[in-house]
């Protein structure tokens, strides 16, 4: 095929994509997914993530298709532009998470000293914090950090889809990081 009818078939499966044809997204997904799939895997190196961006960027892409201009390459490089933005996102959520384990991890005694009235105090307190954010959040917090499980097999354990346990995660450690920065200001 020559060079020319490529770009005019990527053109035409571009217009039909825009106009809304499920046969049009089927067929983008297949020439695309796994290139879309590959940048996400070598920018987050994890599978998981790299599986779920391609999901988001297809989703995106149907959701948002009305934006995209068909012309000579558009719909290759505007799929990639859309990894890109995920990938972005993905990160944020990476550099959250981190930031409130860490805040967790900051309440914690240091290993090896007993532990002080107030050392148990603050436990009680997260505990009941954690039992306070609700099912599945709290049991997912309490798989995650206590019984020190990946986020792969708490969402097997709980029958829940990967991304909905990620988002307990962050969203509870934000929860219980509000809730006892609210405890410190009003404790004497």
């Amino acid at each position: 095929m020559a060079l020319d009818e490529l770009v005019a078939e990527q053109d035409d499966l571009a217009a039909r994509f825009v106009s809304g044809s499920r046969e049009a997204l089927a067929e983008v997904y297949a020439r695309w997914s796994a290139l879309v799939y590959t940048v996400a895997l070598r920018a987050l190196d994890d599978a998981h993530d790299a599986e779920d961006v391609t999901q988001q960027v297809f989703v995106s892409a149907w959701g948002s298709r009305h934006t995209l201009r068909p012309r000579e390459g558009a719909l290759p490089g505007w799929l990639i532009g859309i990894t890109r933005h995920r990938i972005a996102d993905v990160r944020t959520q990476r550099y959250r998470r981190a930031r409130n384990v860490a805040a967790v991890a900051a309440l914690a005694p240091e290993v090896g000293s007993p532990p002080t009235e107030a050392d148990i105090a603050q436990r009680l307190l997260v505990a009941h914090e954690v039992d306070r954010l609700g099912e599945p959040r709290a049991s997912v917090l309490r798989m995650a950090f206590i019984e020190d499980l990946p986020q792969e097999e708490i969402a097997r354990r709980l029958d829940l889809p990967l991304g909905t346990v990620k988002s307990h995660v962050r969203r509870g450690l934000v929860q219980l990081r509000n809730r006892l920065e609210e405890v410190d200001d009003v404790a004497p």
